[in-house]
């Protein structure tokens, strides 16, 4: 999907790679290893296979609307120009139909491919620890069943000399961890399945885990500490904390409210939007109720540090004052004349159609790009199998001016017991289109 940008700056890559050339040329699959060797492939293997290539949503990145799947074409703008997905499918001359296992397991892990390291748009850190029957089952699924495709990768959009690809090795040597087995000391068989998921083949941390200098992912795992999950911007949105803490993050959500959202999009508490829905769509909708309670078991063991907001507890104080006929608060009669339709003057919206408000963690979160961005650009909710109608909220840019919109998203980011900082005019003007 495009939930992911480059990775490196060019200046950074540049520099990195010119003090250490020569161990470049030196560099390339010293780390590698021994692969997984090409078991007998069945039915059972392949089926294993599809179901681990929608769990690692192979699909969002590597398919675009009216082309084959897993042909590749889309279009991922990069700090220093636009690069696009590869084609998977196994067709021989534009595909992987030429990989032997080795080099699957190669490009998939280790982030090499054709003797060159990938971009690290694909998410070979995370797939790092995809333990090898996994990745035989990925390979059978792609070999056997995905059907080849003929379509010719497009070039990518980087002009020379930032298009060297050695930066990109060096890079990969020195913050893209070696390929390990999955290890995790716990007697709780749940609390380890949900853990291999989401640090692994799920990748959340990709979006959810804020990145370092040289724009790498700052923790890769729950060992790695609180970075881990703890919210970042992706695209331009707020990816809220995924750890189980104040009222920033999904800290009210019990486990059967996560495994919800995993699998419909929505809950009580809030809805996918944005990149978030091609997640649910393409990959989260189809967990097994197993691994969706898993993982929602293990984001709930990521304790998280001390803020001092605790966690959010209703206040029915607004409520009570727009009952009332009070509307003297900033933003509340705009917030009565644009949104309380849906959203209610309770904030409590209607599940599973328009998200609650109160107690949201994206509205809560302290930078407000995403409740901006939402007032500004409208939302559609995510289609799954088990909520197939799809509704959106309207954009109400061109009706609201910049102050407008910082009033409203002040309103309900300080109502009934939120509490996060108020939004001036200059930020809804920062990110208006």
């Amino acid at each position: 999907m495009n939930k992911r940008t480059l990775f490196i700056g060019a200046g950074s890559a540049l520099a990195i790679g010119l003090l250490t050339l020569i161990s470049a040329t030196r560099w390339s699959d010293a780390r590698a290893g021994a692969h997984p060797q090409a078991p007998a492939v069945s039915t059972a293997m392949i089926a294993r296979g599809a179901y681990l290539a929608r769990l690692g949503d192979c699909a969002a990145c590597h398919s675009v609307p009216g082309q084959a799947p897993y042909s590749g074409g889309l279009r991922m703008q990069t700090p220093i120009g636009a690069i696009y997905t590869s084609n998977i499918t196994p067709d021989r001359q534009h595909g992987i139909g030429n990989y032997t296992l080795a080099d699957f397991d190669r490009a998939l892990r280790y982030g090499v491919a054709n003797g060159h390291t990938l971009y690290p748009a694909m998410p070979y850190s995370a797939y790092s620890s995809t333990t090898p029957e996994d990745v035989a089952a990925l390979y059978a699924y792609f070999m056997h069943e995905v059907q080849p495709a003929a379509v010719a990768r497009r070039d990518n959009e980087i002009p020379f000399p930032l298009s060297m690809r050695w930066p990109l090795t060096i890079w990969r040597w020195a913050v893209a961890p070696a390929p390990r087995p999955f290890q995790m000391q716990t007697g709780d068989a749940m609390l380890r399945r949900g853990a291999y998921i989401v640090e692994g083949l799920g990748h959340c941390g990709d979006c959810h885990t804020p990145r370092g200098p040289t724009l790498q992912v700052r923790a890769l795992s729950a060992a790695d500490g609180p970075a881990f999950l703890s919210g970042a911007i992706i695209d331009g949105w707020q990816a809220p904390s995924l750890r189980n803490g104040d009222r920033t993050t999904i800290g009210a959500w019990s486990e059967a409210d996560i495994a919800q959202f995993l699998r419909t999009g929505s809950n009580r508490h809030g809805i996918a939007f944005a990149s978030m829905n091609e997640v649910v769509s393409n990959s989260t909708q189809f967990l097994s109720g197993d691994d969706a309670a898993a993982v929602a078991h293990f984001l709930k063991s990521l304790t998280d540090t001390a803020t001092g907001k605790g966690r959010f507890a209703y206040d029915p104080a607004t409520s009570q004052a727009l009952r009332n006929g009070d509307a003297g608060a900033r933003g509340a009669q705009l917030y009565l004349d644009n949104c309380a339709a849906c959203h209610r003057p309770d904030g409590k919206g209607y599940e599973g159609v328009f998200p609650a408000l109160a107690g949201n963690p994206v509205v809560a979160a302290p930078p407000p790009d995403s409740v901006i961005r939402i007032v500004l650009e409208g939302i559609k909710t995510a289609r799954t199998a088990s909520t197939p109608a799809q509704f959106s909220m309207p954009s109400f840019a061109q009706r609201l001016s910049d102050q407008d919109v910082a009033d409203i998203a002040t309103f309900v980011r300080t109502s009934w017991g939120n509490q996060a900082p108020a939004v001036q005019a200059a930020d809804v003007r920062r990110l208006r289109p």
